[in-house]
């Protein structure tokens, strides 16, 4: 009786813990051991910590002359400083986001069994405030995170470094592991060779925001896709009219990249569809697309990454608004 319940106890334990699998995370943090070492301290602990960031994302040659002559200008500048200090405040303390970072990492490892586990990851301060798309990169090892990005709201003594309104309220602290599995999901996208579609364009999207919300169950639409809840209300409204006039003007098939960027890159709003319009309205339609088309083929979602025929998507989805 005692062996029984001893048996029963331990399968409990399993399968609890196969539901809660959770990866590791733990940051090292670049931008600290540039800042906070001092100056005549640099090129010995960049020297030291050497192995810790050693990465394909990261420069480091402090044996090299110049790479420590711009460092140390680098880490001198007072507006460099003062960004660091600003991050450094709102960022000291990054347990929430290696927890939730975890568990989506084991979410993803789970349903993409193709996909490689990260081993490193780094945050850094940069300043380049010009490349906000690259606030997260990686390749199959290793992720970084520019955390100056996401404190350009506590910016505005430098006038958000030019950066306008409808860019400056996506950088947030909520929006750091959705931008993250976004970047992993790219690097494990299939897609059709030559000349890129808009629909090509879509889907890819599509695929990759379908990934986000099977990582991070229950995330909202509007962190999703970066969207406010009015630009998601007139998307609803008016995605019948969109696709309508994409199909109107043959755009769908279209690979003149600049007739649709408007359609794909971030902005205040769709042009064609004027100032009322949400932004990325094609991405919101590949979604959908992807949506309807995981419904319908009853795909793993290692197998809509790995399939690279657009068209095919959207035939078997079905999907019409």
């Amino acid at each position: 009786m005692q062996r029984h319940a001893f048996v029963c106890l331990c399968i409990v334990v399993v399968a609890l813990t196969g539901c809660r699998r959770t990866e590791e995370v733990s940051f090292h943090r670049f931008e600290r051991l540039l800042f906070d070492t001092p100056a005549d301290r640099l090129q010995a602990e960049l020297t030291k910590h050497r192995n810790e960031f050693s990465s394909e994302l990261i420069m480091l040659a402090p044996e090299e002359p110049e790479f420590m002559q711009m460092t140390q200008e680098f880490v001198a500048d007072p507006v460099m400083r003062d960004i660091y200090r600003i991050t450094d405040s709102l960022y000291h303390n990054l347990s929430d986001v290696e927890r939730e970072l975890g568990k989506a990492l084991g979410r993803a490892y789970k349903l993409c069994p193709k996909m490689h586990h990260v081993e490193r990851f780094y945050t850094m301060v940069t300043g380049d405030f010009d490349n906000y798309g690259f606030r997260v990169f990686s390749n199959s090892s290793d992720l970084c995170v520019c955390l100056d990005q996401y404190a350009l709201g506590a910016m505005e003594r430098y006038q958000y470094f030019g950066m306008p309104n409808y860019l400056v309220r996506t950088f947030s602290r909520d929006r750091i592991v959705p931008d993250c599995m976004f970047t992993l999901a790219g690097l494990y996208l299939k897609g059709p060779d030559g000349d890129l579609t808009l629909l090509d364009h879509a889907v890819a999207d599509g695929k990759k925001l379908y990934f986000v919300e099977k990582v991070l169950p229950g995330i909202a639409d509007t962190l999703l896709l970066n969207y406010t809840s009015e630009q998601l209300d007139w998307m609803k409204h008016n995605v019948a009219n969109v696709w309508g006039w994409l199909i109107q003007n043959n755009m769908l098939y279209s690979t003149d990249l600049n007739a649709y960027c408007n359609l794909i890159g971030d902005a205040p709003h769709t042009n064609t569809f004027g100032s009322d319009s949400a932004p990325r309205t094609a991405s919101y339609i590949g979604l959908q697309i992807v949506r309807a088309y995981m419904k319908k083929s009853h795909s793993t979602v290692q197998e809509l990454l790995d399939e690279p025929d657009s068209r095919k998507i959207l035939t078997v989805s079905g999907w019409r608004p």
